[in-house]
């Protein structure tokens, strides 16, 4: 039986503020035993013990038709273990990773705090890409200072939000999802008034206007070595905001305050397994039964690949926000071959004669579709030499170059770094140069040769020739926008590029400027003057 939602737009039309939205509670369906096996290429989820608040466990036993049933919203893959954890607050934990040395190490402990405490290695061996996974830490405390309603007030007042750019306003009942955006700047007395009449509330790009989340994802994202994205998602009591859908996407579903009640199916098809583009929205009857049925309360997490179908709504007695941190959009081995093998088929062609003979005089009349069915032997040698070339095509493809296009784009997508306070002290945007007391103060701080120095994050800058050039890429002069300014880059001399290559290298070492692999002192001062200026590199001591 599907859960009766309230019309959020009904609402909005008919009820005063002060009445409180209701819903019955959601019927809670536990998958047959004999159908927990994989299915269209994914995995099945067993269910174990609910955990629910030990005073809503009355009232839940009324839904209840057999001891089976208890549990249900509890949902785990095959052979999966309950998980539960404890952590540390964010604030703490952003402080400590700050005096960790390598931006890789801090990355790789965020990401094991945001996941804890399944283990990095094991989730990407065995969850990542393949199936859903549920931690239920019974400690609403545990994301505590990430993001909350109060600091979505606070950017509603004090930023410039704009409705369908920052902020969608959204509602999903009798099987229709809308959106209800009104044109203009989002202000607080509006969007807290559609808020009370049922509508949820998503803010697009939280990076751009939260210092924290700016901070976490800044780091994720050389976990991931892709874009890390967030949005995130506030929903009154009783009401759903977006209809059955999948992303393309990873998705990891924070739960910050109140709960949601979650329903998780399997792709559909095989073609629907790690989707290139996502979906458009589902009918229920379309869907099938869930494979996973959840209340997440806060401090719970929630991951699904891409493909997997998800729909969330809020219980009657609580609001819910949630945070959905993703990543790995368009970066599949199709993705990469999709720069590949034109470019392989490009150097081919001017390569080698046999890709620039011609076809057989008569091709045309037994290839193509009109000639599919034929049994001709023309058609096999045709095909052979097809296959010939392909493989053939493989030995003039220019890999390297190709993944260096991926980077650039990466590097475009990247936010740029929060520093740390150490090395804001130690790096241009940091610098003490200023207007003091009538008169400029602190320029003209030297690097010399004895100054030692290191790139500022290990994935914040990338060597990358051009055809006939070879630029420098990086990131931190990027905005906290998506793609608000163009990727930076510069040109860098031939007699320095191997400079550039060992600063990488080194990386998190810090190397004396003398070191650098350039023909005289004067050169390689110069490079680290270029670099410091860009924000690229910064100091092991304050200049």
């Amino acid at each position: 039986m599907e859960r009766k939602h309230m019309s959020a737009f009904a609402l909005y039309q008919t009820l005063s503020t002060d009445v409180s939205p209701t819903a019955t509670k959601p019927t809670r369906q536990v998958a047959d035993k004999k159908k927990r096996k994989k299915e269209n290429g994914a995995n099945k989820v067993h269910t174990v013990k609910d955990q629910l608040k030990p005073e809503r466990k009355t009232k839940r036993k009324k839904l209840l038709k057999s001891p089976q049933r208890e549990g249900s919203l509890m949902g785990f893959t095959k052979d999966e273990a309950c998980v539960n954890g404890d952590g540390e607050a964010l604030d703490a934990l952003l402080t400590d990773l700050a005096k960790v040395n390598n931006s890789r190490d801090r990355a790789s402990k965020l990401f094991q705090w945001l996941i804890n405490p399944i283990p990095a290695k094991s989730f990407f061996r065995e969850t990542w890409e393949k199936k859903p996974i549920l931690v239920q830490r019974q400690n609403s405390d545990y994301y505590r200072g990430l993001f909350s309603t109060a600091e979505f007030d606070r950017i509603l007042r004090q930023e410039d939000v704009q409705y369908g750019v920052n902020l969608d306003v959204t509602s999903y009942t009798n099987g229709k999802r809308k959106t209800h955006n009104p044109a203009g700047r989002a202000l607080p007395f509006t969007v807290w008034d559609l808020y009370e009449n049922g509508c949820s509330l998503r803010m697009l790009n939280p990076q751009a206007f939260s210092s924290t989340v700016w901070n976490v994802l800044s780091i994720f994202q050389e976990e991931f070595g892709s874009m890390a994205g967030a949005n995130v998602y506030l929903t009154p009591p009783g009401t759903q905001g977006f209809a059955p859908h999948y992303d393309d996407i990873e998705a990891f579903v924070v739960q910050l305050e109140g709960k949601k009640h979650w329903r998780v199916y399997n792709p559909r098809t095989d073609d629907e397994v790690l989707p290139v583009l996502s979906s458009p929205n589902f009918d229920q009857k379309d869907i099938g039964k869930p494979i996973l049925e959840v209340v997440l309360e806060a401090g719970d997490l929630l991951y699904f690949p891409r493909g997997f179908i998800h729909q969330g709504d809020c219980l009657p007695d609580a609001h819910s926000l949630h945070i959905t941190i993703s990543s790995y959009q368009k970066n599949s081995w199709g993705d990469l071959l999709q720069k590949v093998v034109p470019a392989a088929l490009e150097i081919a062609m001017e390569e080698d004669v046999e890709f620039r003979q011609g076809l057989p005089l008569d091709y045309l009349t037994y290839m193509g579709v009109q000639n599919s069915d034929k049994d001709d032997p023309r058609r096999t040698q045709f095909f052979s030499r097809i296959e010939y070339l392909m493989k053939k095509l493989a030995t003039y493809s220019p890999v390297d170059a190709a993944v260096d296009q991926k980077a650039r784009s990466f590097l475009h997508d990247c936010l740029p770094p929060m520093l740390t306070p150490e090395e804001l002290s130690s790096s241009v945007q940091g610098a003490s140069a200023r207007w003091e007391r009538g008169q400029v103060m602190d320029v003209g701080a030297q690097i010399t040769t004895q100054t030692r120095v290191r790139v500022l994050r290990a994935g914040c800058a990338r060597l990358c020739s051009d055809g006939e050039a070879v630029n420098l890429y990086y990131i931190t002069e990027n905005s906290r926008v998506y793609h608000k300014e163009e990727l930076k880059s510069f040109e860098i001399k031939a007699e320095h590029t191997d400079a550039i290559e060992f600063l990488i290298h080194s990386y998190p070492n810090f190397v004396t400027v003398g070191s650098f692999p350039c023909d005289s002192a004067k050169d390689r001062i110069a490079l680290a003057e270029l670099l410091f200026e860009r924000g690229i590199i910064h100091t092991a001591e304050h200049l």
